[in-house]
């Protein structure tokens, strides 16, 4: 390790292969030679530049296995840390555009599509460390990140209604958890527990029904999509990682948006980028296979298998196989797995279909896995669709008849282009568990004035609804609209007109987009960089690093900077997952919203208590306590 620049994180139990183990850091090592990568926090790292490494200039050609986040921020920091010139650089992505699951599309006979929208922080630090170098395409001479922070500035983003009932009425949930003493107790519990103690384990497995029927379960469940039957580690993991915003939880003010849909505001800005430096894009370009020289320590990518279906569409015939030999100066960065793989639109008309067929991106993965077990083990998250299947909808209104429904509920102007739902509004009631959310409007550039774009999904997508007696799954785009409508207390008259007439809806069946919520064991997911590995690195949502948390952005781009970070020994730390969870002052205000604000009972006789209370008073622990409500000066 260089000397000066270690900068040790340890996580409480972590104990599994990669990561960091009590009293240590544990570092990756690229193929035993050169630097390790390392995690850093604070200014000196963050605004330092890594001098070009030794192994760019030795370097053939990269190869990028998927145009997802992951594959696009290793792409980005290769250019820009690793100073890697563009031109070496090409991108493989199956599909027609980049972006994986961030996007955001018109179809031609559809109309607009998001399968998914996702949630910002403030905290995600890899990301904005990217895209504090990607300039907008809407402002000459910033960031995305200056934009992004200078439209959360000027409208900060809160909920005015978070969860409704009977038909949109106010579920007087009150921006409160509901905890009593025994789901406290095992929030901590599992807060506490290690790591391998939770391997294996399903949220129900640990939590009782005191936890599971609160209100603190309804707005995290919702929120994150987990399910009773989802890991508790990744429970835990999300515990200790989101921990600073457990009191934002309930008004959704910890949450920031972009202004436009994923694509516009964050794919299309990256991919121009990379374009302008030279980096190459394959699209309809399959890779099916990678070959390695494998030995105890040392793996070598040896080749690459793919199926070139752009020649085919050119020609008309079939698919050409190819392959490309690779060295060790070539590099592969592949992504594994996929939580949108096989994912299937509808229409107003048509339900979407459940693809339970072939899916490329993980017969990748499955391909690539049995060539060494610490590639980890990909039929531990994708071979179980009744479990890791749900869908959205995207609802888009065609006049003001819907929208006035809707602003009866948010308690704001959805044409107003300000925050509106800010964030999901849950329909507790709803037998399909549906959530929806208004993002800012226009959400695309491509919306004429009149329209406004709603995202739609339930988590229960087997149950029969409670306006329309079909589940979820077998529910064309107009009946989705009409469950939806019944949610927000149109008259039950209204409802088949303005889901005919009003809206049009595209629903979006998903069979694995929570796969890597599945309960997990060490060695699963591979390391970023696999122990030996000279050449190659494995990224996206199934790869395994430090601390952060699955189903967001910032854990692609971590993995992504970590590929590139390992593979070329850049210099410079990458930021270590935000340490709340080691932060006295957050562990307070946690607990604090936790108990909704009630103090904290000390147990015993009051004499002994008020003797207790005098000396913590006397403290620094005492003025802690009393700021963060949990115990009260003694006057």
């Amino acid at each position: 390790m260089r000397p000066g620049t270690e900068v040790r994180s340890v996580d409480p139990g972590a104990n599994m292969a990669g990561e960091h183990h009590r009293g240590r850091c544990s570092v990756h090592v690229v193929g035993g030679e050169g630097q390790a990568m390392y995690y850093s926090s604070g200014n000196y790292e963050a605004f330092a530049r890594p001098r070009r490494p030794e192994r760019t200039d030795r370097l053939g050609s990269v190869h990028l296995v998927g145009a997802g986040l992951a594959s696009l921020s290793a792409a980005g920091f290769l250019v820009r840390d690793g100073q890697v010139p563009g031109e070496k650089i090409t991108v493989y992505e199956r599909l027609r555009l980049p972006g994986g699951a961030l996007d955001g599309i018109k179809e031609p006979r559809r109309g607009f599509v998001i399968r998914g929208g996702r949630e910002l922080e403030d905290h995600m630090e890899c990301l904005w460390d990217l895209f504090r170098s990607v300039p907008s395409i809407e402002t000459e001479g910033v960031s995305v990140l200056d934009e992004f922070y200078w439209l959360n500035k000027d409208d900060p983003n809160f909920s005015l209604q978070r969860v409704t009932e009977d038909r949109g009425k106010d579920a007087h949930f009150d921006n409160l958890f509901r905890l009593d003493e025994k789901a406290q107790k095992e929030i901590t519990k599992i807060f506490l527990a290690r790591r391998e103690d939770m391997e294996g384990k399903s949220i129900e497995d640990v939590m009782s029904r005191h936890f599971l029927d609160s209100q603190f379960w309804l707005y995290w469940r919702t929120m994150f999509a987990f399910q009773e039957w989802h890991s508790a580690l990744e429970f835990k993991l999300y515990l200790h990682r989101f921990i600073h915003h457990v009191g934002g939880l309930p008004d959704l003010s910890a949450l920031k948006f972009t202004k436009y849909n994923q694509y516009e505001s964050m794919v299309l800005p990256l991919t121009r980028w990379l374009m302008d430096r030279g980096v190459t894009f394959r699209f309809h370009v399959e890779v099916t296979d990678v070959d390695f020289d494998l030995a105890p320590d040392r793996k070598v990518a040896t080749r690459l298998h793919l199926l070139d279906h752009a020649a085919a569409h050119q020609s008309g015939g079939a698919a050409v196989e190819r392959t490309i030999d690779l060295g060790e100066d070539d590099l592969v960065i592949a992504t594994i797995g996929s939580l949108t793989e096989n994912s299937d639109n509808g229409d107003q008309h048509t339900p979407a279909r459940l693809d339970t067929g072939p899916a490329p991106a993980w017969d990748l993965w499955r391909r690539v896995a049995a060539k060494d077990p610490s590639f980890g083990r990909p039929d531990v998250f994708s071979t179980d669709i009744p479990l890791t299947k749900w869908q959205s909808a995207t609802v888009t209104t065609l006049d003001r008849r819907i929208p006035e429904h809707i602003e009866r509920i948010c308690k704001r102007d959805p044409f107003s282009g300000k925050v509106v739902t800010g964030g999901i509004v849950t329909a507790r009631d709803s037998a399909w568990l549906m959530s929806w959310t208004v993002n800012r409007q226009p959400h695309f550039k491509a919306q004429s004035p009149d329209e406004i774009v709603v995202w739609v999904y339930g988590l229960f997508v087997d149950t029969p609804g409670d306006y329309v007696k079909k589940s979820l799954q077998e529910c064309t785009g107009e009946e989705i609209t009409q469950e939806w409508l019944y949610h927000l207390g149109v008259p039950e008259a209204d409802i088949p007109t303005l889901a005919a007439e009003a809206a049009s809806c595209v629903p979006v069946m998903m069979p694995y987009v929570t796969a890597f919520f599945m309960p997990r064991h060490a060695g699963d997911r591979p390391q970023v960089v696999p122990d030996g590995a000279r050449n190659f690195a494995f990224i996206g949502q199934f790869a395994e690093t430090t601390r952060d948390t699955i189903f967001t952005t910032e854990y692609s781009v971590r993995t992504g900077m970590e590929a590139a970070y390992q593979l070329l020994d850049l210099e410079r730390g990458v930021p270590e997952v935000f340490n709340s969870t080691y932060d006295v002052r957050k562990l307070l205000a946690a607990v604090s919203a936790l108990r909704d604000g009630e103090e904290l009972d000390i147990p015993g006789p009051r004499i002994l208590r008020d003797r207790l209370q005098k000396k913590v008073d006397a403290t620094e622990i005492g003025e802690l306590l009393a700021e963060f409500s949990l115990l009260s000066h003694d006057e």
